[in-house]
Formats: structure tokens, sequence, C-alpha cells
């Protein structure tokens, strides 16, 4: 699934081709990609078409794209495999294409956002703007102190200047879980997935199911430091691209694939000791990680 640096890298991608653009023509190809719409098929189209967005906005996993003076946003989740394609108005529909929204932007002309999903876990619906809890800015993108209505549960992500690290730490400690349960909770921190969560836990030398109760508030800043460095490393790299499922608005991959120390490393020698990485079943996924760098603690007598 996209995490938060192949968001960032599409929302970064779009902005700006859709800031200030108008909507010329929607089709929806597939309306299972609108299942989180409120409305019909031909509501979505009839309320986008003629509208302007004001630009492009992601919190977590979620990217929208507000439009200009109603209250109201186009909101995309990529889920498992999906993909914002920026096209030209000429070219022929991609084969997996389930939305295609044709735009005329003031800077680039013509244009059409494909979106693409081939195992059809993403959406994209019009929702309302309501008033984020604390007053901050509702993702990054814009300062507008407003988000999605059904984002608003989102938490806030670690790379979030909005981002609390005491109140973070101290919903960890009453969490009562293993730690990459808590980190993959997208309403305790948002936009870290399996990838992102082994690979800042291998850093941090934590096992992924010590108790979050366990952890000493050094070792909690210690994790998020790890987070924060991890996802940076990322979003430089354009995310982690295995197939061609993850790519940015042009098609091309992310490359932080070839940073990764415990992620799809099972069988390689550890960068830190040189033994062997390891791979667990974890919630219907998998955990990869060093038996020897991140043992599990002990219970306490």
């Amino acid at each position: 699934m996209p995490e938060l640096p192949e968001v960032e890298t599409v929302r970064a991608g779009l902005e700006p081709a859709v800031a200030g653009a108008t909507v010329t023509g929607v089709r929806v190809l597939d309306v299972r990609s609108l299942r989180r719409h409120a409305g019909t098929s031909d509501t979505f189209v009839d309320e986008l078409v003629g509208s302007r967005f004001a630009g492009a906005v992601r919190r977590g996993k979620f990217l929208w794209l507000p439009l200009a003076g109603g209250g109201r946003t186009l909101v995309a989740h990529l889920g498992m495999s999906g993909q914002v394609l920026l096209r030209a108005i000429d070219a022929s529909d991609d084969r997996l294409l389930r939305i295609r929204l044709d735009v005329e932007s003031p800077e680039h002309g013509p244009l059409s956002l494909a979106f693409v999903d081939q195992r059809i876990f993403g959406s994209m619906a019009v929702d309302d703007l309501v008033p984020t809890r604390d007053g901050a800015a509702g993702g990054f993108g814009s300062p507008d102190p407003v988000v999605p209505s059904q984002v608003a549960h989102i938490a806030r992500d670690p790379l979030d200047p909005a981002f609390d690290d005491r109140r973070f730490l101290a919903a960890l400690a009453r969490k009562g879980t293993g730690i990459k349960r808590a980190l993959l909770d997208q309403t305790l921190v948002s936009g870290i997935g399996n990838i992102y969560a082994d690979e800042a836990l291998w850093a941090a030398r934590l096992h992924f199911d010590t108790p979050t109760a366990s952890l000493s508030r050094a070792k909690g800043k210690a994790l998020l430091a790890e987070l924060r460095h991890v996802l940076a490393r990322a979003l430089e790299d354009g995310g982690t691209s295995f197939d061609a499922q993850y790519v940015n608005v042009n098609g091309a991959s992310g490359y932080f694939a070839q940073r990764l120390n415990a992620y799809g490393q099972q069988g390689k020698p550890c960068a830190r000791c040189g033994r062997p990485i390891a791979r667990t079943s974890f919630m219907n996924r998998s955990s990869h990680y060093c038996p020897h760098c991140q043992r599990l603690p002990r219970p306490a007598a």
C-alpha cells in the first residue's frame, strides 16, 4: 500500500498541474472506485464539472483537491494499488483506468488526471471540508485549518509541523498493544504502513511486538526520531517502488528500495550485525526484523 512518502510524492507532482485548474469533464468507468462517495456517479460528475481546484493537500495516506470557494473537496485514497497519473488530454485510456478527470490548467493547459487502480481498493469522493480539532492546517500543502470529513479521524503524521510529540508519546504508552500494531493505527499516527514501520523499528532496535507500555520515554523519543528520518529519506527518494504499482504522477518509480535494511530483506545479512534478517507473519502481512538486534523484551517477573 502506498504510504506517506509515496502519497506525498503524488501530491507534490499534482500541485503545479491542478492549482487553479478548472474541471472540464469527468468519466467514471468503475463505480466501485466511488465507494466512499456519498452520492451517485452522476452527482460526483455534476459537482466536479465546472469546479476549480485550489491546490493539492495531504494528511497521512489521504490526498485531497479542495474546490475553490465551496467548502467541498475531491478526496482520494490510493488503497493498495491506486495511482493518480497526469496524462495529455488526447492520451489513450490506461488499461486499469477507473476515473478520468479532464482539466484546464492555467499553467499547463488541457490535461487529464487518470485514477488507475488494479485491485480497486482505492477510491475518490466529493466530501465536505470541516474544521480541524486543533485549529492548525488540515494537511501538508495548504494553510487552511480544514480537513475532509472522512479524514477528520485520521491522526497527523510525524512530518506534520502540528504533530504533538508529547501527546503521541502519552497515547502510545496508554495503547496497551505491540509497538508495530500501534504504529499502523492511523488514528494514533498516520502515514506509516508495513514498510516504514519495519524500517523505523529496525533503526530503533525495537522488536515489532514490544509492548507499548514497556517503552521508556527515551526509547519513545528515539523511535519517533527514526520514524521521521526514515520517512524523510524515503520522500527524498520518491518513495519505495517494488513494481509498476508504486509510481509518481509521471509513472516514474521511487528508489528508496535500495536503502531498505529490514523490509523485504529476509535471509540477507543485517546491515548492523551481519546475522540474517527474518520474516514472520503479522496481522495478515509480514514483519521483517533482525532477531539479534531487535530482541523481544522479557516480561517483568
